[in-house]
């Protein structure tokens, strides 16, 4: 999986969308699957999330149903993604989500503990054919974390108010 490049020490939003479109389209099946399962799989990912000794820290003593809304949010908009797949959608969603939740005092490592948790269930609740469709999207997701931080960490530190 390619990951982010760099220009110098500075991340490039055109390198992660390149990126990008080098992920496998997911099979119509697999994007099905998905989609029939969203609910159940944001559900899980709660209840693993929630119950984590480090959450507070995380995600912020008074963000819980945001956290949980995100990850509804998450299912909905990557079952859209598998279906309709948009490198330059999907770059610049993710990017205003880590500066939207980093804003609200989401941690940085809260990224990594999110998807690792997705990846988990998804291998739990989706057939092993429709989770090999669907994990390149979320080893983009993984190991691009870095850049998607460094990039809404350096418009986190330009915004002002730090209120999106």
């Amino acid at each position: 999986m390619e990951t982010y490049k760099k220009q110098g020490n500075a991340v490039n939003r055109e390198s992660l969308i390149r990126s990008a479109e080098k992920i496998p389209p997911a099979s119509a099946k697999a994007a099905e699957e998905y989609a029939r399962k969203k609910e159940l799989l944001a559900a899980k990912v709660n209840e693993i999330m929630v119950q984590r000794p480090d959450i507070l820290y995380l995600a912020g003593e008074k963000n819980m149903e945001m956290m949980k809304d995100n990850h509804s949010n998450h299912a909905r908009f990557v079952a859209s993604i598998l279906r309709y797949f948009q490198p330059e959608v999907l770059t610049d969603t993710v990017l205003w989500v880590f500066r939207s939740y980093r804003s609200r005092g989401f941690h940085q490592n809260y990224w990594a503990a999110q998807i690792s948790t997705w990846i988990e269930v998804l291998r739990q609740e989706l057939s092993p054919e429709s989770f090999a469709s669907v994990y390149p999207l979320y080893e983009w997701l993984s190991v691009n974390i870095p850049a998607f931080s460094n990039i809404s960490e350096l418009e986190f530190q330009q915004t002002p108010e730090h209120d999106f």
